[in-house]
C-alpha cells in the first residue's frame, strides 16, 4: 500500500490537553513514538510539544521523526468565534509549516464537556446554526490554503453537532470541496454508527487525511445507553486497540488505497488518562498488525 503513510499521535499517548500531570511529559512521548517504529506525528494540542519551531526541529532530527498535521478546535457555529479560531490557527499552522507539516486538522466545538459531561449548549444545531458552521469553515479552509499553504482536513467528532454520519454527509454536501476535505476518523464514525467504507464510496474527493482507530461496540453500547459522555466513554474503555474492535481495518486501508493518492492515516487511541507505562506496548502491537496488513512501513 505505498499511496498510505502511516504514523500516530499524542493523543494515542493520553495526551488530550496542553499541560496536564495525568498525560505522558512530551520528551518521553517522542521517545516513545520512535520506539514503536513510527516516523511521523502529529503536534497533539498546541503547547504540548515545543512551540519553537527550532527546539521542535531539534527535538525531532535525532528521532527520525516528521510531522504530517497540527489540530485546532473550531466552534464557528457560534455567532463571533472566528476571530477566535483564526488565533489558534495563527499559532497553529505556522508552527506545523515551519515543521514540513502538509495539513491542519480541525475539529469542531463540542456541545459537552470533556471534563465533566456537562452540556453546555443544545445536542443539534438549528438552520442558522448549520449555516455559521458551514460557511465558517469555507472561510476557514481557505484562509488557511492562501495563508499557510496547508489543506484543512475536518475531522467529525463525538459530542459534536458533526457526529453521525447524516451530520457528516449534511457538513460535506454543504461546504466548499476545494477549501473543506475531511479527516476520516474512522472510530468517531464507528462510535456514532456510521459507515466508514460508505464515506468513502460516496465522498472520495474529501478524503484528504485518516485518523485510524477502533471502539469496543459493547462499551459504546452501553454509553450511548446511558447517554455518557465522549470523556467517560474513553475512560471506560470505548476506544481500544486493532484488531480487537470495529470498524475492520483492512477494508478500510483498502479503501484509501484505491483512492489513488497520497493519504497520511494517523494511528490514534483515546486513552486519557492512562498510566504512563501503558502506551508503549499499545503502539508497538498496532504496528505490528498494520505492518501485517501489507502497509510498507510503520
Amino acid at each position: 500500500m505505498s499511496r498510505i503513510t502511516i504514523g500516530s499521535a499524542p493523543d494515542s499517548w493520553g495526551v488530550w490537553f496542553a499541560d496536564d500531570p495525568l498525560q505522558t511529559p512530551w520528551a518521553r512521548f517522542l521517545d516513545e513514538v520512535a520506539e514503536a517504529g513510527y516516523e511521523w506525528i502529529e503536534l497533539g494540542p498546541y503547547g504540548y510539544l515545543p512551540t519553537d519551531p527550532q527546539q521542535l526541529a531539534d527535538e525531532l532530527a535525532p528521532r527520525n521523526l516528521k510531522v504530517s498535521a497540527g489540530t485546532i478546535f473550531a466552534a464557528l457555529h457560534r455567532p463571533d468565534h472566528y476571530d477566535e479560531a483564526w488565533a489558534q490557527v495563527e499559532q497553529v499552522a505556522e508552527l506545523t509549516r515551519a515543521v514540513g507539516g502538509t495539513h491542519l486538522v480541525v475539529i469542531p466545538g463540542q456541545w459537552r464537556s470533556d471534563r465533566t459531561g456537562e452540556a453546555l449548549e443544545p445536542r443539534t444545531l438549528d438552520d442558522e446554526g448549520w449555516r455559521r458552521l458551514t460557511s465558517g469553515m469555507d472561510r476557514l479552509g481557505r484562509a488557511i490554503k492562501d495563508g499557510y499553504g496547508l489543506q484543512m482536513a475536518f475531522h467529525s467528532h463525538a459530542d459534536t453537532h458533526v457526529d453521525t454520519q447524516d451530520e457528516i454527509e449534511r457538513f460535506l454536501e454543504t461546504t466548499d470541496p476545494d477549501a473543506v476535505k475531511l479527516c476520516l476518523d474512522t472510530g468517531h464514525v464507528s462510535y456514532s454508527g456510521g459507515d466508514n467504507l460508505e464515506i468513502i464510496r460516496r465522498y472520495p474527493d474529501r478524503i484528504a487525511y485518516a485518523h485510524l482507530k477502533q471502539v469496543d461496540p459493547q462499551v459504546v453500547a452501553k454509553v450511548k445507553e446511558d447517554d455518557l459522555g465522549f470523556g467517560d466513554a474513553v475512560k471506560l474503555g470505548a476506544m481500544v486497540e486493532p484488531p480487537r474492535g470495529v470498524p475492520d481495518m483492512p477494508p478500510i486501508l483498502d479503501a484509501l488505497e484505491d483512492l489513488g493518492r497520497d493519504v497520511f492515516a494517523i494511528v490514534e487511541q483515546d486513552l486519557y488518562p492512562v498510566a504512563f507505562d501503558a502506551p508503549l506496548p499499545i503502539a508497538r502491537r498496532t504496528s505490528t498488525y498494520l505492518r501485517s496488513c501489507r502497509l510498507p512501513q510503520a
